[in-house]
């Protein structure tokens, strides 16, 4: 049975790279690195895999952010027509007191 050789992260990325980049063909690259073309194949598979999650995350979290912002200015409008509303009541109380002097 043939070992398993374990690959840095960096090496893995380099020679993707080189594939994606530069146009170089799999099956050069597998000689060159002395790689089984079927390591290539799914390195490649698991570097899109990993955008497509990076991706999803960026998109989740511009959609919560805009959820927070959202809930903050719902927040500051509730303070202000709370505001609005003392404001007018205590405007309808002094109309009422100051015309009652007359």
């Amino acid at each position: 049975m043939k070992e398993k050789r374990h690959y840095s992260a960096e090496f893995k990325v380099k020679v993707i790279r080189e594939h994606l980049e530069n146009q170089v063909s799999i099956g050069k690259l597998s000689d060159q690195y002395k790689l089984n073309p079927n390591v290539l194949y799914k390195w490649k598979k698991e570097l899109f895999e990993g955008a497509l999650k990076i991706y999803s995350r960026e998109v989740q979290s511009t959609a919560n952010q805009h959820d927070k912002k959202y809930k903050y200015l719902e927040e500051k409008l509730q303070q202000k027509d709370s505001l609005i509303s003392e404001l007018v009541s205590d405007n309808i109380e002094l109309k009422k007191k100051y015309n009652g002097m007359h």
